[in-house]
C-alpha cells in the first residue's frame, strides 16, 4: 500500500517576469514568457497552488495543471508555443480588428 505524499508547493517571489515556486526543497522559476496562462492571474490566484503529486502542481483558481518537469524545461513541451501563437494571434486581432483573416 503506497504512502501519503505530503511535499508542498508554495510560491516564493513574483515579479513582472514571472513567479518563484518552492517544490519540496527545490526553487523553480515560471517565466511568464514561458507560462503567459499566469502573466495576468491576480496574487490570490497565483498563491492558490496544490503538489497533489510528485511531478504535479495545479492551480485550481486557474485551471492549469503543470508537470514539474515542464518547469524544469519548458523547451521539451511544446505545448507552450502552441500558447504563444494562440495569444499572439488574439492581441494581433485586437490591433488590427478591421484586417481579421477572411
Amino acid at each position: 500500500m503506497p504512502g501519503t505524499f505530503t511535499s508542498q508547493a508554495e510560491v516564493a517571489h513574483v515579479s513582472t517576469h514571472g513567479l518563484w515556486l518552492l517544490v519540496g526543497d527545490e526553487e523553480l522559476f515560471l517565466s511568464f514568457v514561458d507560462f503567459p496562462w499566469f502573466k495576468d492571474a491576480t496574487i490570490a490566484e497565483l498563491f492558490n497552488v496544490e503538489h497533489p503529486a510528485d511531478n504535479h502542481l495545479y492551480w485550481p483558481s486557474l485551471d492549469v495543471d503543470l508537470a514539474v518537469e515542464s518547469i524544469r524545461n519548458p523547451s521539451a513541451f511544446p505545448l507552450v508555443a502552441i500558447v504563444r501563437a494562440a495569444i499572439l494571434s488574439r492581441a494581433i486581432m485586437r490591433l488590427f480588428p478591421d484586417e481579421g483573416l477572411q
